[in-house]
Formats: structure tokens, sequence, C-alpha cells
């Protein structure tokens, strides 16, 4: 078991009717807001007016159409532009993850003097950062329990991994009912990309049975609740414990003491998402069941037995690579069978960049260092069997 050094500051508020507590949340972090959301659909589900509404004493500014695959022009560069200019206090995330992760951006470029891009490629760490509180309409990143986002940057094709202590949300309100209006599609990127967290730490070289055990329970966990919630859209313990799966995601729990994984999938996915501009759950589920079958070796093999058996139920006695490749198809058809287009010429990508992106992944992702270490290659023919 690895040495760890852990911590989580964020306050979870969890349940129907918590946005209640917004104002007292507030309060304590300063009267002038920055509100950030997306493409409107907060205002569809009267979210919009009822935060208008609780915060009806302070000075809000907002920051609208922030896109998925969150932008650094304009969406990053407005942000922090307005909270300079109108000096905010704190910034509230309403939306998904791809909002909270660009407010996070946001938080940190307002308390710096330079180019906000220096903070999120990691050429200078970040001193300080705004507040941020956020109010969860989908379930799928997790960005609301870590420190953590995602940022791309269009011109140079770079989808960058942003994490800094600073980033952490003050407080997440988690209310399972607003995401009863999330398209079927999204639900079921929402649960590719909250599995394919899990299944990162999971194909790990050191891990804990205590580990194993917390992550093969969300995975069936989120499968199960998945089938649900696209059966009934208004179902409310699916909603909610899908909610909470995801929360978990990214926050370290679920591998405190394994060994690092690398995160080869997202390393893939994030090429594939900032060339394209992909939905990011989309591509994870087409290229995880391809990256799991090219590794899959002597080496690799007792963890896919252990994920077949103990996730998919698959039986122990059989052969310990013929448990593997059944694991790996059971992968392949959940997603299918939620509904996720499963090839990448089904999202618009054919073979013309798959060599560009290849390479871009082996410069800049350090697959090498992964557990089951990717080079130029590798990545060419997991992009190639995922066509």
């Amino acid at each position: 078991m690895q040495n760890f050094d852990y911590m989580t500051p964020t306050r979870l508020i969890f349940g129907e009717g918590a946005v209640k507590n917004l104002p007292a949340v507030m309060a304590p972090l300063g009267k002038k807001i920055l509100l950030t959301y997306g493409g409107g659909s907060i205002k569809k589900i009267g979210l919009y007016d009822k935060v208008k509404e609780l915060l009806n004493g302070f000075e809000i500014y907002e920051l609208s159409g922030i896109q998925p695959n969150p932008k650094y022009d304009p969406s990053v560069l407005d942000g922090v532009k307005i909270c300079k200019e109108q000096k905010i206090d704190v910034i509230l995330s309403v939306g998904g993850g791809s909002v909270l992760d660009c407010s996070k951006a946001i938080a940190a470029g307002a308390c710096y003097d330079g180019d906000p891009w220096d903070l999120i490629s990691y050429k200078v760490k970040a001193k300080a950062a705004l507040p941020i509180v956020d109010i969860l309409t989908l379930a799928a990143t997790g960005s609301e329990y870590d420190c953590g986002g995602v940022i791309s940057r269009t011109e140079t094709n770079d989808k960058i991994g942003y994490m800094d202590p600073h980033l952490y949300p003050v407080c997440s309100i988690l209310d399972p009912t607003y995401t009863f209006s999330v398209s079927k599609k999204q639900t079921a990127a929402g649960c590719a990309d909250a599995m394919n967290h899990i299944i990162e730490q999971y194909f790990v070289a050191d891990s804990t049975l205590l580990n194993d055990g917390f992550m093969e329970a969300a995975l069936k966990s989120l499968m199960e609740n998945t089938r649900v919630a696209l059966q009934n859209p208004n179902d409310y313990r699916a909603r909610a414990e899908l909610m909470l799966a995801c929360t978990y995601g990214c926050n370290g729990i679920y591998s405190l003491g394994n060994s690092p994984s690398g995160w080869p999938c997202h390393g893939i996915e994030h090429a594939l998402s900032a060339y394209y501009d992909i939905t990011h759950g989309e591509g994870l589920a087409i290229i995880t069941p391809r990256w799991m079958k090219y590794i899959l070796n002597e080496k690799t093999v007792g963890r896919f037995v252990k994920y077949g058996v103990n996730v998919f139920g698959i039986d122990a006695s059989l052969d310990k690579m013929e448990i593997a490749v059944k694991a790996i198809e059971a992968t392949y058809q959940f997603f299918e069978s939620i509904g996720i287009p499963m090839h990448l010429k089904d999202v618009g990508i054919d073979d013309s960049r798959i060599k560009e992106m290849a390479h871009h992944i082996a410069v800049n992702e350090g697959l090498e260092n992964a557990w089951a270490p990717l080079k130029e290659d590798d990545l060419v023919q997991i992009l190639t069997e995922s066509l």
C-alpha cells in the first residue's frame, strides 16, 4: 500500500431542495458574484430564476455560453476580464462539469497578473484563486469534489487537465432533481465518463482490497442506475446514486494508497476532443475497450480477471484469459447498450489525423509512464482499432 497525503476541503450539500442553503453559503464569501453557466438549460428548468431570487441582495455579473470541452478563448479569458474589472469576490458555477472546469481556470486567472495559460500549462504555479461555489446539474465529471478541470485551447489542439489545490470548490450543492431533464445522450456520456474515472484508478500495479471493493461497487452502481435513469429520467434514487458515484470520481477517495495510473484513456481522449470537439464521455467509451484489449497480456491479466469476476459476475473457474476477454466484451456491450456510438467514425473522426493525434498524445501526455506503457506506435494502433 502506497503512502499518501490527502485532504478534501469541499463542503457537499446533497439532496432535494439543497439550493435553499445558497445565501448562507455565499454570504461569508463576498457580495460581488460572477455567475457562470452554459447554454441556457438552467433557465429552462427554472434554476436560473431561483438562484437570482435567492441572491437578491448580491451584486451579480454573468458569463454565459460556456461550452462542453470549455474553451480558453473566449470563455476563460472573458471570465478573467470580468473578475478583474468588476473586482469579483466569488464565482458561482451553475451547470455541469464543463462550466465548473472553466470557472476554476477563471478563479485562478483572476488572481494572476500574467497570461492565465501560464497557470493552466503549469508554467507558473497559482498563489491564490477566487473562491468557487457550484450548483451541479449534470452527473459526470466529479469536478464538484476535486481541485482540477480540463481546458481546451483550440488554436493549438491542446486539452489540458489543470489541477491546483487552490481550486477545490468551497461548497458544492448537489440536488439530483436538477439532473432529471438531462438528455439520454448526456446521461449515458456522463456514466461513461464516471466509469472511466474509476477504471483509470482500478487498473494499476498496486491496489488494496478496500479500494477494489469500493470501485467495483461504484461501477456496478453506475451501470445499474444509468439503466434505470434512461428508462425513467425522474427516478430520484437512481439519479441521486449516479450523482454521488460521479462526485467521488476524481477526488482520490477511490484509490487512496494505490499506485498511480497515468490515466491513459483520458490522455488519448483529450486529443480526440481537442482536435474534433466530440463529447468527452463518448470518446472515453470508444477508446476504453480498445485500450483494454491492446494492453491485455500475462502481466496485466490478473486485474482484468478481478474486474470481470467482481463487476460483471463472470465465472471465476474459467481460464483467466477467457475471463479477461469476456470482461472487455462486457464493457463494450454495456456502453453500446446505453446508446453510445462505439466507433470513431460514428462521431465524425476518420483516419486522416490518426498519426498526428498519436504524436500529440505521445509528446504531451507522458503515457510511457502509465501502468501499461504506451508509445507513439501503440497509440496509433489503439486509435486505428477504434475507427
